[in-house]
Order: structure tokens, then C-alpha cells, then sequence
């Protein structure tokens, strides 16, 4: 017994929620719309039985007995029905149809938000073009679960059941051997539509592969044209196009099969209809008007078999893609944990890893039992080879990976246990590569903080040299960049990236190579901005070029996951160990052994040695105010 509370469901409702899940949860929150939809339905589907059942009374009334006064009763019954058949069917059309549409919009809202707070390890794993697909795409079959397509059937389910009540009232044989040819042909159907559901779930999936490659190939146009690979490219699209083609031949092979057996059921129906019917009205069991009744009625019952082909198949679609949607949905944000409770006001910027290990893939440690210590208003480089392990420790900085082992703090405090918005909001990031998004320059500084006033915007752009080329414009700071910022030099973006930062006024500062698009003048004054931007704040620099960070507090060299040194550069330098290696090779300093630190930055400009023994200054010598 339910509680007294709970009112026990229909048996129907409880069949509907066993049989199709995914189905139910969408329907669930709108069983108030789906009703209306069901009553105009039933409404509807009445109305139009009225048109074949005044055959009967037209035939054996109206013009086998001559009661002509019945006609008119009759014509005007039909048109009454009419009117109120086509009211019904627009107001279903209006109530099911937006509501689908808006049903489509509001999952994919759910779905990329719900996107948008996945770990960065789902990203890793994921193709952009199938994150899109499962935003825009999946959910577009919604339309006929939850639209007219779903009413529909069931409309003409209703209709079958009213129709299968008149056929057995007119003919019980003519109805009995009907009714088992569509039981048998809709057995049928249902092993069809079993084998069938995995084709589209397939589908789906080729073809966000396919749009994932050719989202990567237009992104990388100039890479593609660079090496002149247009024919590759499209051999490799061709390919993926090929899988979706054979894909859909599969299932459009499916679904002619079907409607080819539909088909035949109702030529056999009808033919045995045909002959049953001729023989009863010659032995005079049923009448010319019945005859032509139950031939009308009959095709009311087979109606929804033949839907089954069409409507079926779209539902079993857009089942397919709901259950995708669910996949992603069933995915856990990385902010929804347990442990996070803790929340982050005002940080220092005291940053320490504890014997912190880390792997991407099961088995393949990538760090090994990384400790340092980071104080603020400090810079801490990570210089190594590429693939030693630099990013990821920028990485678990970020928070956007959690240790495998070992501990992180941040000022006394382990990063497992904070909450990831009020930490993150303490970061400023400056990559390597410049991301900007498709609009203003102005959008693109104030994404970091929105609500900043338009004078810390626009102080933010000139500590960055932004406004160097940005007032150049003819629509100043309202110039649209372009998708990634192509309208842009790499100088240009990496100064708005940088401006970005700035205005973010963070506590943890993190700078992957981030003048590394820039000319040595460029640099220079940029780094001016960076020093003001560092004060106080607990830094870390990635950098390839190691001049820039000689006058860092300590530098770490990164090695196959391990810090095998650490030390300021002239302690590394003394060393004569993995980071003079590095130094000297960059450098070319082999030959200068004998120069002490710091004496050995000399270039030559242009091909006679102009400018011999001018000293360049590093970009941290500029950040600490080291340049006269």
C-alpha cells in the first residue's frame, strides 16, 4: 500500500516509466501539458472517426432506403467535425510543438552547462566536435518524444482501439484474421526496432567524429595550407563521410524493409477483407454500407502499425540521442565532491606540494613525489625538456587535476578540500598560446572580471601595451578580433591575454612562456606591466628561453617527473649539473666557461657584429627593477 499521501500511479504510467526511462524523465516534469495534449488528441481523433462512420447511414439510409431528410444531418454532422478536427489539430501543433522546441533549448542549456563544469581530464578524452554534438545535435530528436510525433502515435493507438471496437461490432471474423496479421507484422516490427536502436546510437557517434575532424580542420587551415595538405585532409574526411554513408544506407536498408512489409500487410488485409466482404453480402450477413464502414475503419486500425514505421523510427532516434545526452549528464562536475567544502576569502599565496605524484593514465606516473615550497610575492620557474612534467605542476596549481598521491596547499590549507569557484578566482593564467574569443578587444580583457569599470579596463590595456595598437583602430577597442583572434599578430594577442590578467588582480599568477610571441622591445615594456602585476602576488614561470628567468627566487629543473635541482641561477649555475647544461647549450656558452654568471649574455646584431657586447636585459631583471 502507498503511503495515504502519495496517490498510487496508474498502471499505465507505471508501464510507461519501466518500459522507457529516458522517455519518462522528460515527460515527468510535464505530464500537465501532455494531458491537454491527450484530451485534444482524443477530442481530434473522435472528430475524424465521424467522416467513416456516416458512411454506413449515407449507403443503407440515405441511398439504398431514400431517406433523403437524413442528409443533411449527416453533411452537417461531417463538417461539424471537420472544424473541430482542424481547431484541435492547430492547437496541438501550437501547445506540443513550442513546447518541444523549448524543451530542445532548455536541455541544451542543461547540457552545456553541465559540460562547461567537467574536469579538465573529460576535455582530454573528449573531441571538441563531440562535445558539440552532443550539445546542438543529441537533443534535437527531443522534438518527437515530447512534440506532435509522440501525440501522434498515440492518437492513433487511441484511434485503433475505438476502430478495432466498430470492426468487431460489424464483422467478427473480418476483424479476427486483421487483428493477427497486424499482431504477427507488429512482433515483427519490435525485433526491428531492437536491432536497429544501436545503428542510430553508432551514427551519432561517427558523426561527431567526423565533425570533430573537420572542426580541428578549419581551425588549422593555415597549418593544413602551410604543408600543403588539402588532399589528405579531404581524404580523411572523405573517410569519415564514407562510415556516416554506410551508416544511414544500414538504416534507411531497415527501414525499407519494413515499410515493404507494411505494405504487403495491407495488401493482404485488404485482399482478405475483399473476399470475406463480398461473400457476406452476397449471403446477406452484412450490408453494402457495413462494407464499405468496415473498409474505412479498417485502415484507422492499421494506421498506427504504419506509423510505427516512420514515427518508430524517429523516436528510436531520438532515444538513442537522449541516452548520449544522459551519458554526458551522467558525468561528474568537478566541483560536485564532497570534500570540497572549503571556502577561500582572502589568500596569501603560500603555495606547497607535499611528496605529490600524478598520472593521467593508470599505471604511467608522469610526477614522482614533488615537493617545493612557493611564498608570495616570490617567482618560481620550471625550466626542463619538454614532456619532463612543467605543465602538470601548473596544472595541479590550477586545480585542474587531483594529486594521486600527496598533498597540496595553499596557505596551510589542502587544495582537495576547497572549493574550486573561490579558488579559482585567485588565479591569473597567461599561456603560451593566446586565447582569445570571436569579439571586442574590450570583451576579451574584461572576460576575466566583467563587472570591471571601463577606466580599470582601459588602465589594465595600457600597463599590457594594448592600447599601443588597439587606439590605432578605427573603432578603437571595439574592433572585432575574429575567431582565436586571427585579425591579431601574436605579439597583439598575447598583450591582450596578458591585459586580461592584469585586470583579474589575482593572488596566484601563472606565466606559460607568456611573452614568448613577443619582440624584444615589445617584451620589454610589457614586462613593465608584469612587474607591477607580480608585486606581492606568488608567481609561476614556465620558460623555455632561460635568460628570463635568472633573477627568479628559485628555479626548479624538471626532469622525467622529479625536480632533480633547485636553487637560484647562480647556485644552479655553480652547479655545473642538468640546469648549466641547459644554460650553456641554449647559450652557447661552452666556450666562455671561464665568464661568471650573468657575463655571458652578449649578442650580436646583424651579420657584422653590430652592437657587439650589448648586454639584453631579462625579463625578470625588468620585474625587479634591475634596469636603470
Amino acid at each position: 500500500m502507498p503511503p495515504a499521501s502519495e496517490k498510487p500511479k496508474p498502471a499505465g504510467m507505471k508501464l510507461f516509466k519501466g518500459v522507457m526511462p529516458e522517455l519518462w524523465e522528460l515527460v515527468r516534469p510535464r505530464k500537465g501539458l501532455l494531458a491537454i495534449g491527450l484530451v485534444l488528441m482524443a477530442i481530434n481523433r473522435v472528430a475524424g472517426l465521424v467522416l467513416p462512420a456516416s458512411t454506413k447511414f449515407l449507403v443503407d439510409d440515405v441511398i439504398v432506403k431514400r431517406h433523403v431528410g437524413r442528409l443533411r444531418e449527416i453533411v452537417l454532422a461531417v463538417i461539424a467535425a471537420t472544424i473541430i478536427q482542424g481547431v484541435t489539430s492547430f492547437s496541438l501543433t501550437q501547445l506540443l510543438s513550442k513546447a518541444a522546441q523549448r524543451l530542445i533549448a532548455e536541455m541544451r542549456r542543461q547540457v552545456q552547462e553541465h559540460v562547461g563544469r567537467l574536469p579538465i581530464a573529460y576535455y582530454d578524452a573528449t573531441k571538441t566536435g563531440t562535445m558539440v554534438a552532443r550539445i546542438m545535435s543529441d537533443v534535437e530528436g527531443v522534438r518527437n518524444l515530447i512534440g506532435t510525433g509522440l501525440i501522434d502515435f498515440l492518437g492513433g493507438v487511441l484511434t485503433a482501439v475505438l476502430a478495432f471496437a466498430v470492426l468487431i461490432r460489424i464483422s467478427v471474423t473480418m476483424t479476427s484474421v486483421a487483428f493477427v496479421c497486424i499482431l504477427v507484422f507488429s512482433l515483427a516490427l519490435r525485433k526491428a526496432f531492437r536491432t536497429i536502436r544501436p545503428i542510430f546510437r553508432e551514427r551519432s557517434k561517427i558523426n561527431a567524429e567526423v565533425s570533430g575532424r573537420l572542426t580541428e580542420s578549419l581551425g588549422g587551415v593555415r597549418v593544413i595550407k602551410g604543408y600543403h595538405a588539402e588532399d589528405r585532409e579531404h581524404e580523411v574526411f572523405s573517410s569519415g563521410v564514407q562510415r556516416l554513408l554506410n551508416n544511414v544506407l544500414r538504416t534507411l536498408t531497415a527501414t525499407s524493409v519494413m515499410s515493404l512489409s507494411s505494405t504487403v500487410l495491407l495488401g493482404i488485409v485488404g485482399a482478405v477483407v475483399m473476399y470475406l466482404g463480398a461473400r457476406q453480402i452476397l449471403a446477406g450477413t452484412l450490408t453494402l454500407g457495413e462494407f464499405f464502414t468496415f473498409t474505412m475503419f479498417l485502415g484507422f486500425l492499421i494506421a498506427p502499425v504504419l506509423q510505427i514505421v516512420n514515427i518508430g523510427t524517429q523516436i528510436t532516434e531520438a532515444l538513442a540521442g537522449l541516452e548520449r545526452t544522459r551519458e554526458v549528464l551522467g558525468e561528474v562536475p568537478e566541483d560536485v565532491d564532497p570534500q570540497r567544502t572549503v571556502v577561500l576569502n582572502d589568500i596569501l599565496g603560500n603555495i606547497d606540494f607535499e611528496n605529490v605524484s600524478f598520472a593521467y593514465d593508470q599505471g604511467k606516473e608522469v610526477l614522482h613525489e614533488v615537493s617545493f615550497h612557493s611564498s608570495p610575492g616570490t617567482v618560481t620557474a620550471l625550466v626542463g625538456p619538454s614532456g619532463s612534467g612543467k605543465s602538470t605542476i601548473i596544472g595541479l596549481i590550477s586545480a585542474f587535476y587531483k594529486p594521486k598521491s600527496g598533498r597540496i596547499f595553499v596557505d596551510d590549507v589542502d587544495l582537495n578540500t576547497v572549493r574550486l569557484d573561490s579558488y579559482r578566482t585567485k588565479l591569473g593564467v597567461v599561456l603560451q598560446e593566446s586565447f582569445l574569443f570571436d569579439g571586442t578587444i574590450r570583451e576579451n580583457v574584461a572576460f576575466s572580471r566583467p563587472q570591471a569599470k571601463e577606466d580599470e579596463i582601459l588602465r589594465a590595456c595600457q600597463i599590457a601595451r594594448v592600447d599601443e595598437f588597439a587606439e590605432r583602430f578605427d573603432k578603437g577597442y571595439d574592433t572585432v578580433v575574429g575567431e582565436r583572434g586571427v585579425k591579431l599578430s601574436g605579439g597583439q594577442r598575447q598583450r591582450i591575454s596578458i591585459a586580461r590578467a592584469i585586470l583579474a588582480d589575482p593572488r596566484i599568477l601563472i606565466l606559460d612562456e607568456a611573452t614568448s610571441s613577443l619582440d624584444s622591445e615589445s617584451e620589454a615594456l610589457i614586462q613593465e606591466g608584469l612587474s607591477f602585476l607580480m608585486r606581492g602576488r606568488t608567481t609561476f614561470v614556465i620558460a623555455h628561453r632561460l635568460s628570463t628567468i635568472r633573477r627568479a627566487d628559485q628555479i626548479l629543473v624538471v626532469e622525467e617527473g622529479q625536480i632533480i635541482e633547485r636553487g637560484t641561477h647562480e647556485q644552479l649555475y655553480s652547479l655545473a649539473g642538468r640546469y648549466f647544461d641547459l644554460y650553456t647549450k641554449q647559450h652557447g656558452l661552452e666556450q666562455n666557461l671561464f665568464l661568471a654568471p650573468g657575463e655571458g649574455d652578449e649578442v650580436e646584431e646583424g651579420e657584422a657584429g653590430q652592437a657587439r657586447g650589448a648586454r639584453i636585459p631579462d625579463s625578470v631583471d625588468i620585474l625587479r627593477g634591475n634596469v636603470s
